[in-house]
């Protein structure tokens, strides 16, 4: 597999590049910024664009997707849920073929209600949901800390050395472990739903 972490915009955000090393096929996930400079990339890799995936459909992380499309011919792919223009609808459990990968969908309401989270070869992408030693914030529009709190749960039945790629780079490092996140963020501290909903509107 090819995988790229890719730092864009001015709101920290990250965009991957997973890619088949085989077909050299490719997905985009989360183009919301410098589009140029991640089609170059791909074009660099010898790769081909046939997906756009989102992990939610804010503003800083769907804006480049009308742009890949038109430049790619790729089909953008979201949660069932996403209120945005989406030619393919994924809900949790469902698998995203890119070549011979096989991306499997989380649904992971929270942040927003169309969260997803994306696990690839050892690889969980998850967006706004969880950070490097913080989570998604849930105070605005659609956002429930309550439903955060389940996401979060089923991220962590996860193994400990799955790797955790965020959305934003907002921690000490640029990626982690479910295991070191588990052990190590203040917000999975061990609480009951109804305290971690009391913690998240404490400010």
């Amino acid at each position: 597999m090819i995988f790229k972490q890719v730092p864009v915009g001015t709101f920290q955000n990250f965009s991957y590049i997973i890619g088949d090393e085989k077909t050299k096929l490719a997905a985009l996930v989360d183009p919301a910024w410098e589009v140029d400079n991640l089609l170059a990339q791909c074009e660099k890799l010898g790769l081909k664009v046939t997906l756009v995936i989102n992990t939610h459909s804010h503003h800083d992380h769907i804006e480049g997707n009308e742009t890949v499309a038109k430049r790619t011919g790729a089909k953008v792919v979201m949660h069932e849920k996403s209120p945005v223009r989406k030619d393919i609808s994924v809900n949790d459990g469902d698998i995203i073929e890119v070549g011979s990968l096989k991306l499997k969908v989380f649904h992971t309401p929270g942040h927003c209600p169309d969260h997803i989270c994306i696990l690839v070869d050892g690889k969980l992408l998850t967006g706004d949901t969880l950070f490097v030693g913080e989570c998604g914030r849930t105070d605005l529009a659609g956002g429930d800390s309550g439903d955060l709190y389940d996401s979060l749960e089923k991220i962590l039945l996860l193994d400990d050395g799955i790797e955790v790629y965020p959305g934003h780079d907002y921690g000490k490092t640029t990626f982690s472990t479910i295991g070191f996140e588990r052990r190590n963020n203040y917000t999975l501290k061990e609480r009951t739903r109804e305290e971690f909903i009391k913690f998240m509107a404490e400010p």
